[in-house]
Parts: structure tokens; sequence; C-alpha cells
């Protein structure tokens, strides 16, 4: 069954409210697998969701809508569907006696104008509201169906789980499930990765309907990722399928694939040096704390993380972390404040950063020059240069993510 989401309010379309509502919807029907192929939003306007639901209904079985189920004049989704479905309204008796005995249970006295959310388009059956005034509605249009739900976020979750689902569900007959596993890539172009994952995509398609799919979402500054969705009869099936799909990404992209879903690079370096057994300590320079700030937010971190020092002055480099002279800002200082600091607070593993975040050049060197010093083990440090760009904020939190991803590299290359 293919479902759209039609949200309703002009002050979404204002940016005065951010649609979380159709995200969430999409993750349930999907989680039931039910195909959801459109989301549309609308102001509020009767023509206009007329329009938008007629469209809606000309390429799916099922359409679920948000808002304008209140009481006030603008909220005229009731009449919109009234006129989709060819039907007058009518006021429930019932319904608005439901409402009133709300009203009065608070001990607060019903305004007019609330009782026009007892108005039901003829034939359509009611949701009764257990949150707060406003009943939903499930209006069939022919042999397809129309679900109006509040735009109240937890009214709405509590309608769509009790009534939309299980509805959905039993028309749609057949039970699928859609899952998706989201893979998180570091250090590669968007571009690389399209080259990379192209023949993958290819083969999937040429395997038609059924098949896994894959799809690129940009993250700012936290990478790009990689969504793998499936749909089978049921979670284990699903699943299987995402661990297969997951293995072939993996042996094409290598060790680009730092997490999955949530994982953030702190952890996936926290892990590998709680595999190994070892310690890490900090010297950020021109990351001023930033990756500090990550570690710790980390639950558990302290099993691994010694401390952090903020190298920011020159004095405060050659003091503590027996810099030589020469230039700050380059690989043999990222490299040997990675050795200072790891000796300084008694680690086994030393993490530095040191470079220019700008606005203004710092001794002839643009802004974006910058470099992580890791040492490890017995081998010397070393020092590693990171090309970065953009504003001083945007230099100093990509900055902080690549030291930590060269951390993990020289982790997984079994330093």
């Amino acid at each position: 069954m293919r479902a759209e989401i039609l949200a309703i309010g002009t002050e979404l379309l204002l940016g005065q409210i951010v649609d979380t509502n159709s995200a969430w919807i999409a993750e349930q029907l999907a989680a039931s697998g039910i195909d959801c192929l459109f989301q549309t939003r609308v102001g509020d306007n009767v023509e206009r969701i007329v329009e938008a639901l007629e469209t809606a209904l000309g390429r799916c079985e099922a359409v679920v809508t948000c808002g304008g189920l209140g009481p006030t004049q603008d909220d005229v989704t009731r009449e919109a569907i009234a006129a989709v479905m060819g039907v007058a309204l009518r006021r429930d008796p019932a319904l608005l006696a439901g409402i009133e005995a709300i009203f009065a249970a608070r001990g607060r006295e019903m305004a007019a104008s609330n009782a026009r959310q007892a108005d039901l388009p003829d034939g359509a059956t009611p949701i009764p509201q257990r949150r707060g005034t406003a009943p939903g509605l499930i209006c069939p249009v022919g042999d397809k169906v129309v679900y109006a739900l509040p735009g109240v976020p937890d009214e709405l979750h509590e309608m769509l789980k009790r009534a939309v689902l299980p509805d959905l569900r039993r028309r749609a007959g057949e039970q699928a499930v859609i899952l998706s596993r989201t893979l998180r890539t570091w250090g590669i172009s968007e571009s690389r990765l399209a080259e990379l994952v192209e023949p993958r995509i290819e083969a999937l398609d040429a395997a038609g309907p059924g098949a896994p799919t894959i799809a690129f979402l940009a993250s700012g500054i936290e990478g790009i990722k990689l969504r793998i969705t499936v749909k089978a009869a049921g979670s284990d099936d699903a699943r299987a399928q995402l661990d297969e799909e997951e293995g072939r990404l993996r042996d094409l992209l290598g060790e680009a694939v730092f997490g999955v879903g949530d994982e953030t690079m702190e952890r996936a370096v926290g892990e590998a040096l709680l595999r190994r057994g070892r310690t890490l300590a900090l010297a950020e320079s021109f990351t001023g704390g930033l990756i500090a700030s990550r570690i710790v937010a980390l639950p558990g971190a302290s099993r691994w993380f010694r401390g952090a020092l903020v190298a920011y002055a020159t004095p405060v480099k050659h003091e503590l972390l027996a810099l030589s002279d020469g230039p700050v800002v380059s690989a043999e200082a990222a490299a040997a404040m990675a050795e200072g600091v790891r000796r300084l607070l008694r680690a086994d593993v030393g993490l530095a950063t040191t470079g220019v975040a700008g606005p203004d050049p710092q001794e002839g060197l643009p802004p974006g020059t910058a470099y992580a010093g890791v040492a490890v083990g017995a081998a010397p440090a070393e020092g590693l240069a990171l090309r970065l760009s953009g504003s001083r904020e945007r230099i100093r939190q990509i900055g902080s993510i690549s030291a930590l991803d060269a951390l993990r590299r020289r982790l997984l290359a079994g330093a």
C-alpha cells in the first residue's frame, strides 16, 4: 500500500514551526511496511487543501493529514475533506458531549467555537481523543482513505498508533516491514563516494522491485551518510538483508566508514582504544577544547580518556609540552605536542591539534592551515596535514573530527 503525508498549516510554510510530524509519521509508516512516496505541506486554505488531497489520492491509496482540526476559523481540514468526499459536514452529538465533558472535567468553560471539533464529514468515522479535545477522522473516499489527525505531536502520536496504523495494516492485507540503516563516512568526498558505490546501486536497480535501496545523505559537518533501506516480510529477514548490504558497502568503502546510525567519531575512537586497552590524552590549540568536549559527552569515556590540555598560547606549548624552537603550526609541532601531552598525562596515546582558525592569517599561513599530531606505541609521533576551509567555527569543528579520524585510522592500521 502507498501512503502520502499532508501537513496542514500556514505556520509551516512561513517557517514559524518546523514540521517534525511528517518525519515521525513517515518513520511509523515504514515500520508497518507502508510505502510513503510523497510528503506535502499546504496552508490553511480550503481550496488548496482540496487540491493537495485530490493530487495525493490520485497517486496513492491513503493520505495521512496532520493539523487544521482545532476550533478556530483557520482550522479548515474538516471542510476540505468533506469537499473531496462530496458530502456535507454534520455535528455529532456524542462527540460534542465528549468535548463538553473534557472541559467540565478541567473546570473550564467551553467556548462556542470548540463545538466545531464535533463536525464530521458524512460517512467519516471519528477517532476519539484521549489527550486533547479535537477528534481525529477516518474518511473513506471511494476505495481509498484519508486519515485526519491533530497537529499537536503527543495527540497525533497516540492516535496514529492506536487507530491509523492498525486500520492501514488491515487495508493493506499483506504484512511487511521497512527498515533502514545509515552508515557514516569521513574523509571521502560525495563525488568519490558516489563513484565507489555506483556499481552496487546499478546492480540493485537491475534486480528490480523488492531489492534494497541506497541513498546519500549530506549531514553538514558530520560527514556523508549512506542509508540502506529494505522491505521484507518480517523484521528478522529485513535485518538480515541490512547486514548483507552493509557488509557489501563496507567492502567497497573500507575505513571511510566509521559508524552506524547515531554513532559519532569520538565513539569510534573510544571503542578502538578500549579494544586495545589504551588511554588517550589531548593537547588542543586551534580546536580549543572542542575535541575534549565531544569526548566527555560520551558516557563511560573515563575508562579511556585521561584528560586534555588546551595549549593555546605559544609559551604554553613550549613550557608544558616541551616544544622546541620553530613554527608552532607545523607537522613537527603537532607531533611534538602529541608526544608531550602523552608523557605529561601518562597516557598510552597522544592526540594534538595546531593550526590557524582565522579569520586572519598567522605567521604568514592562511586560515585552514592545520595539523593533527598522533603518538601511539613505540613508533615515532606523526604530524598529519588537515585540509580545512570555511569560517572560523567550521574550521574548528571540522578540524576536531578530522583529528579524531586521523587517530582512528592509525589505530585501525594496527598502531
